[in-house]
């Protein structure tokens, strides 16, 4: 019988708890001694006495998802006693009503009415794009900001949801167009940009500059391109922009053009329409983006 305190392969005493990964490590050797550790420590911090007591609290850690943030009660549908057994028909629409009233209490100002469509929208628009769960809170974070400063009067709250979507992507470097998000919103690309450059300017937004090297994995993946085509079209945007060869360019379609060239030089090539049908631009954009790298980076290659 193994010592659950002790490593199984070196017999150190020394492990450490990553509950980033839900794991227990060896801090000798490195082995992986368990890997479904869960962390029953609470999501918030506390830095003074006073702090920790305001905060303490049980139930589940709340999410800005929901629009009560996960702390409010739910009466299930199952229309059942303690004992399993089915209750009467008359308690079932007593039930019923009251469910009816719980439902219009929770959501009872037109903050939360607001909050119950945007969010719900959010979690929509964020399946479709294969968000993960953090970025999906950091963008109702994002959401409530706007409520609170008073940005969504007099706006759709699709193009407000899809612009602030499309602001957290940007922010934590996840390559998503305009177009990719107006696909999937039904909300047209303009209005989007409309919404966005409203809410960073009021809101003071720090969004740095799209990186077209973010785009390249998406595209080589996409095509079915080696990790060395990967490599060298990241190396190719690199030196551009070392060089401000492509200040003003439109990222996706650097990015695409640096994809077209590294795959012909490592003979791997691709058409001009099947990158731009991942890219999500036109054919004539990639020969235009296409010569200018090959002419300033003098790359000796005919295509």
């Amino acid at each position: 019988m193994t010592d659950e305190n002790t490593c199984p392969s070196c017999g150190s005493k020394k492990l450490q708890k990553d509950y980033e990964r839900g794991e227990i490590l060896c801090a000798d050797c490195g082995t992986v001694v368990s890997d479904n550790v869960a962390d029953f420590g609470p999501e918030w911090r506390a830095f003074d006495a006073e702090q920790r007591e305001k905060r303490a609290r049980g139930g589940a850690p709340t999410r800005f998802t929901r629009p009560n943030k996960g702390l409010s009660t739910e009466i299930d549908m199952k229309n059942v006693d303690l004992k399993g057994g089915r209750i009467s028909a008359q308690k079932q629409a007593q039930m019923y009503r009251i469910r009816k009233w719980h439902k219009r209490a929770s959501i009872a100002s037109s903050v939360e009415r607001n909050l119950a469509i945007a969010l719900t929208e959010l979690d929509r628009i964020a399946s479709y794009l294969g968000l993960s769960p953090d970025i999906r809170e950091a963008a109702a974070v994002l959401y409530r900001r706007c409520i609170k400063a008073e940005l969504i009067r007099g706006r759709l709250i699709e193009s407000v949801v899809a612009a602030v979507i499309y602001a957290v992507c940007r922010m934590n470097g996840i390559p998503r167009t305009l177009d990719e998000i107006a696909k999937v919103s039904s909300i047209e690309k303009k209005e989007i940009g409309r919404a966005y450059r409203f809410i960073r300017r009021e809101l003071g937004l720090d969004v740095p500059l799209t990186d077209p090297t973010q785009y390249v994995p998406k595209f080589v993946a996409a095509l079915k391109l080696s990790g060395e085509v990967q490599e060298t079209a990241i190396r190719l945007l690199k030196d551009s922009l070392k060089g401000g060869l492509i200040s003003g360019r439109g990222p996706t379609g650097v990015a695409a053009a640096a994809v077209y060239i590294a795959s012909a030089l490592h003979s791997e090539k691709r058409t001009q329409k099947e990158v731009a049908d991942v890219a999500g631009v036109t054919e004539v954009t990639i020969r235009n983006r296409y010569r200018e790298l090959k002419k300033e980076l003098k790359i000796d290659i005919d295509l």
